[in-house]
């Protein structure tokens, strides 16, 4: 995974663009799945390989939201953002 471009807004930085590695599969009931070794638990399903790339989009955009939802936290322990 990779950021190629980045963009500071409110004291964050965010990454404009990231390219990440996909596994497709074709599934034995018919349809793909599909899977983003890099994001544990990242899957989604499709009828189509179209559907499939359509899907695994949002559930990337929602694995990298829920990402910023850090709780229980010990207390000395701090979450970082790193770009590298």
């Amino acid at each position: 995974m990779f950021a190629k471009a980045l963009s500071i807004q409110g004291g964050r930085v965010y990454c404009l663009d990231v390219v990440l590695k996909a596994v497709i599969h074709k599934a034995q009931e018919g349809g793909y799945w599909a899977e983003v070794p890099a994001l544990p638990g990242c899957r989604t399903q499709g009828e189509s390989e179209e559907e499939v790339l359509k899907n695994l989009r949002e559930a990337v955009e929602l694995w990298l939201e829920a990402g910023d939802e850090v709780a229980n936290l010990a207390a000395g322990e701090k979450v970082l953002e790193l770009v590298v």
